[in-house]
Order: structure tokens, then sequence, then C-alpha cells
């Protein structure tokens, strides 16, 4: 088990959130918190970096959706950035890939 880290940058057009280690049913609760503290204004863009991220379940999955919601709610917009590639496999397969706007790295968020 790799522990979960979210490191925070802030950017012009929003916060960027680093995220690595395994996103799992044990560990899903500390992203879904820190997203819970994050405050979004309207037209802001939340990126979630996932290129340190060595893992992700289904319960990551469904944390990924409520940091979407989350920013649905807010108005901003949201970005998975460097999606490993075997979580990128399941999100095209589950067709979340049509959901999520996805990037090959954060430098959308300078």
């Amino acid at each position: 088990m790799n522990p979960l880290t979210v490191r925070q940058r802030d950017t012009a057009t929003g916060p960027v959130l680093h995220v690595a280690g395994d996103l799992d049913f044990d560990q899903a609760p500390e992203l879904r918190g820190r997203l819970d503290r994050l405050t979004l204004s309207p037209g802001q863009c939340l990126v979630l970096d996932l290129s340190g991220l060595t893992f992700c379940d289904s319960s990551g999955i469904t944390a990924l959706l409520a940091a979407r919601q989350h920013a649905m709610a807010a108005g901003a917009d949201i970005i998975l950035a460097a999606v490993p590639a075997n979580l990128l496999r399941v999100l095209t397969v589950v067709g979340l890939d049509q959901v999520f706007t996805l990037r090959p790295d954060s430098s959308a968020a300078s």
C-alpha cells in the first residue's frame, strides 16, 4: 500500500492538486475531505494531476466523480491531468473519458 498524498498549488486559473499514491477504499476519504475544504469560484479550473497515482479502485473513481461534482456546483471546470495508463483504460471502458476533460499534463493550469 502506498500512502495517499495530496499537494496543492494555486495558479492564476485555479488550484492544482497533485494526487500521489493509492486512491483506494481506505484512502479515498482523504481526497474527498480535501475537496470539501477546497473553495472554488465560478470560472476557475480545478486540475487533478494524477501523475503520481499508483493505484485507483472504484472508491477512488467515486472520489474523482465527487471532485467533478464539487467543481460543477461552484461553477468551475475540472481537468484530470497525467492520468496513468491503467486508470485511463478503466475510465475509457466505463465511459468516463467522455465525462472528464483529460490532459497529458498539468500545464493547462499555468
